[in-house]
């Protein structure tokens, strides 16, 4: 169910004995390019809950004021297990598995690459894993967080987090326009350009272009083009469940349907017909 209250939308909905709610709220606009679609400020509680968080092109900030959760798995980092609360997940060419029971509590920011590179640092010092806030911030982090958990509401919240992000993003740096470009080229077509061809138009050696991008962007330009090619697929079978898997295998410029299947085992852990079954009502994730 969807209610809406000013410029914040209020979701929220229970499945096998696992209540949550969320307050969306789309960022400043001066914003643009830098957060990737709309805060969510975010609660649950139930029973244990198991999601497997799939590869994807945004950069998720987690500020919680509730229960801590456990990374269960990082494919593409092999670290160990361990619990966290407020964390950044860099870009992930692989899946986390994470899991918790009791109380959720807080807000996510998802952020673009490029947007991350500008207010939290260099982003390939991030890829493939989940860093604790505090290591990425410093003391800010933890400040940061205790305003966001004593602010009155999720407006108040949402106008806090507008104001730290314009005054991070004007202090960061820029990013190199070559990179900003190349990374729109790969977007625009879901992965699908060759990366000697962008290399090609920038006027770079491909050596030379994949160190660039890859410091500003977190992944190197064919990693981040997987990603790209699989959140295009995950999208249709989220969106036409029923639609054949060699279907949507040949839309998204996989060589046939083997080849979808393996990389949703590389990126998401499961085959494209699980991740369909998977998927939590309401938005709520991808069971894991």
């Amino acid at each position: 169910m969807t209610t809406v209250r000013g410029d914040v939308a209020l979701r929220q909905g229970e499945h096998d004995g696992h209540a949550w709610a969320m307050a969306l709220r789309r960022p400043d606009p001066s914003l643009d390019g830098i957060v990737a679609g709309p805060y969510c400020g975010y609660e649950e509680s139930g029973r244990e809950v198991r999601r497997r968080q799939t590869a994807t092109d945004r950069v998720p900030v987690i500020i919680s004021f509730g229960d801590p959760i456990d990374l269960v798995e990082l494919s593409a980092s092999g670290s160990p297990a361990r619990r966290v609360t407020s964390f950044v997940a860099g870009l992930h060419d692989g899946y986390v598995v994470t899991r918790f029971a009791g109380t959720q509590h807080g807000v996510q920011v998802d952020l673009t690459p490029l947007g991350a590179a500008r207010v939290l640092g260099p982003p390939h010092e991030l890829a493939n894993e989940c860093v604790d806030l505090d290591l990425v911030l410093g003391r800010f982090g933890a400040e940061l967080t205790e305003r966001l958990a004593t602010a009155p509401g999720w407006p108040e919240r949402f106008d806090l987090l507008d104001e730290v992000l314009i005054a991070r993003a004007a202090d960061g740096p820029d990013p190199d326009p070559a990179v900003v470009w190349a990374w729109r080229q790969l977007r625009r077509s879901h992965g699908q350009v060759a990366v000697g061809v962008l290399a090609d138009e920038v006027g770079w050696s491909r050596r030379h272009f994949t160190v660039r991008f890859r410091e500003q962007v977190g992944l190197p330009p064919k990693p981040a083009a997987r990603v790209l090619r699989f959140r295009r697929a995950a999208g249709l079978l989220a969106a036409h469940p029923d639609r054949s898997i060699t279907d949507v295998a040949a839309a998204c410029g996989y060589a046939d349907h083997s080849h979808l299947v393996r990389e949703f085992r590389r990126l998401a852990g499961c085959t494209p017909s699980a991740y369909v079954r998977a998927l939590l009502p309401g938005g709520a994730g991808v069971g894991g």
